[in-house]
């Protein structure tokens, strides 16, 4: 089915026409439509319009009302003030509307994107054999969520995973695997995600012990770090075991976070290490690069360190060895010519924000970027503890994201099991729901925070019913579904000859805006105004099931199928909206 045009565009056609009707010489003038507390809408053009033909504004704003075709969707114009016009819907406008959305199945009458192009999201980038804390929590999720938002609108999504599988510790790790050649072996059967860290980290702690203490083992571990770098086949194959190794322990961090993580999205650093020469020759050659105390250096006027010197980006060091930056432009050239991105999406802490800065900028001297590809860091903030300072364990360690996690889950499990008996949840149900709304309250608690800003873990809060909770959307969900198990013979059904109540009404609108909304969202990669969204729509429906009765008391049947049809279209929305997130909604909670 087509898409469904918002009654925001509707009101701002009809009133763009009467405003060229009433003003010929205006052209196509932007009327200026907002939402109102006023009224429906609010347009707040014709000031403007008046000033520049010298006119008197609200003598304008009456010849535009004049001009206004009304009736089957607009109800009711007036002007307000020195020529503002406040606009008032038919009600009949928005149960069409809305029976339109309600006919498009799970796409809600949400149109693709005119212009869809492809997008390479780089997020979630763990390290191998190293734990995942919780300073990799915003990258997964706020990464997953723009991943699913911008699918939803039609972009093509290419995910990159670039973990970190390459550098001089490996040669440490090798040598000492190959020194004790069974500490990776696994005793019979499938090993855990848990065991397998385990595993990694009993490793490299001894291979730690052995390289700080012996200057011998120390000079092999070196020398191993060039037979890694020179692809020596004993080495890389002992290196893939210990990715190998690592993507087991990934892969369950990632399920428990209720997210896809597909193998062959996984492109870590060392994708892209027959590129590094090349990469290097390409911007010393166009000049973009320069030799500077033996290193290849692009140099910027507008970066200065603390002494007011220029700080360079080094692509390649003295010692002719590669930085992050040759990793990261070899990155962009493979992404932009390889995959054809149109646009680079980097899902990154903002402390690197100068790193990607100065490479982007390089990369757009190079002529990898232009007007045509864009890059961008969606530069994201520091998960606080309560006491609003980084989160870490009272012995000052960072705190494991698995941890945190199974937290989470515990205390959800004990809110659903407090309410469980009087909806009639087995165990497995508890258990099932409960994992969806601990991962939900963590996912929402983060996703519902600007990116940029820093934001406070706190378990207490997220699996509170109230306030501004992934639960408290999640039991909003389950409350509209039992309806349906009460509502006898009465099914949904639009009736757009009724009569709407201001509850009813400032729901329908609301639930209109769901397009719009994801359009803004996808467009500013900005997925906490998708979770304020939905926490007003939930808002909205609370106030609008106190005040509208649907099962008792029993109001006519027309007024009950009507009201249905709204609490069916408002479930719909919360569960597409809240799986947009990467959040379930149970259907019984």
């Amino acid at each position: 089915m087509a898409s469904v045009t918002s009654l925001t565009a509707s009101v701002h056609q009809r009133l763009a026409d009467a405003l060229s009707a009433a003003l010929p010489e205006a052209g196509s003038a932007d009327p200026l439509l907002r939402r109102s507390d006023r009224a429906d809408f609010q347009a707040n053009g014709i000031l403007a319009l008046a000033k520049k033909a010298k006119a008197n504004p609200r003598d304008l704003a009456a010849q535009v009302v004049g001009k206004v075709t009304s009736g089957d969707l607009i109800k009711d114009v007036e002007v307000s003030g020195p020529g503002f016009l406040n606009v008032t819907v038919a009600d009949s406008a928005i149960v069409r509307n809305l029976a339109e959305r309600y006919a498009d199945g799970a796409r809600l009458g949400v149109p693709r994107a005119e212009h869809p192009g492809t997008t390479v999201i780089d997020y979630a980038q763990p390290n191998v054999a190293k734990e995942m804390h919780v300073g990799h929590l915003r990258s997964a999720v706020i990464g997953d969520a723009v991943v699913q938002i911008l699918e939803f609108t039609g972009e093509s999504v290419v995910r990159r995973h670039h973990i970190g599988d390459w550098g001089t510790q490996f040669g440490m790790l090798i040598q000492y695997l190959i020194e004790h050649p069974h500490e990776l072996d696994h005793q019979g059967g499938e090993v855990s995600g848990e065991e397998a860290m385990s595993n990694l980290n009993r490793l490299y702690k001894a291979a730690r012990t052995v390289f700080d203490s012996d200057e011998e083992f120390k000079t092999r571990a070196r020398r191993r770090v060039v037979d890694l770098q020179a692809g020596e086949p004993e080495t890389l194959a002992l290196w893939q075991k210990f990715v190998d190794e690592s993507k087991i322990y990934f892969y369950s961090v990632f399920d428990k976070l209720d997210m896809e993580i597909r193998d062959a999205d996984v492109v870590g650093e060392s994708g892209y290490n027959a590129m590094l020469d090349e990469t290097c020759r390409l911007l010393e050659e166009s000049g973009v690069a320069v030799r500077s105390d033996g290193a290849l250096c692009v140099f910027f006027d507008d970066v200065k360190g603390p002494d007011g010197n220029p700080v360079p980006l080094i692509v390649r060091k003295s010692d002719g060895g590669y930085g992050y930056a040759a990793t990261d432009l070899s990155a962009i050239r493979d992404r932009v010519f390889g995959l054809k991105a149109s646009t680079l999406l980097y899902v990154v802490d903002a402390r690197q924000s100068l790193h990607f800065k100065m490479v982007f900028e390089t990369a757009r001297r190079a002529g990898w970027l232009n007007d045509d590809v864009t890059a961008h860091q969606l530069a994201f903030g520091t998960v606080l503890g309560k006491d609003g300072k980084p989160f870490k364990t009272r012995e000052g360690e960072t705190v494991r994201l698995v941890d945190l996690l199974d937290e989470a889950i515990d205390r959800a499990t004990t809110v659903v099991r407090e309410k469980a008996e009087k909806v009639g949840l087995s165990e497995a149900e508890i258990e099932e729901n409960g994992r969806y709304v601990g991962i939900g309250a963590v996912k929402y608690a983060d996703l519902s925070t600007s990116a940029v800003r820093d934001y406070k873990f706190d378990l207490d809060q997220m699996v509170s019913l109230n306030g501004d909770t992934s639960v408290y959307l999640q039991y909003a969900y389950a409350r509209i579904r039992s309806i349906f198990g009460k509502a006898g013979d009465r099914t949904p059904a639009a009736h757009p000859e009724l009569e709407l109540a201001p509850a009813e009404r400032a729901l329908g609108l609301h639930l209109d805006r769901f397009g719009e909304t994801l359009e803004e969202v996808a467009a500013e990669y900005a997925p906490h105004k998708l979770a304020a969204y939905l926490y007003q729509l939930a808002s909205l429906y609370t106030t609008f099931y106190d005040q509208c009765p649907v099962i008792k008391p029993a109001p006519a049947q027309e007024v009950a199928e009507n009201r249905l049809f709204l609490c069916d279209l408002t479930a719909r929305t919360l569960h597409q909206g809240m799986s947009l997130l990467g959040i379930r909604t149970p259907e019984r909670l």
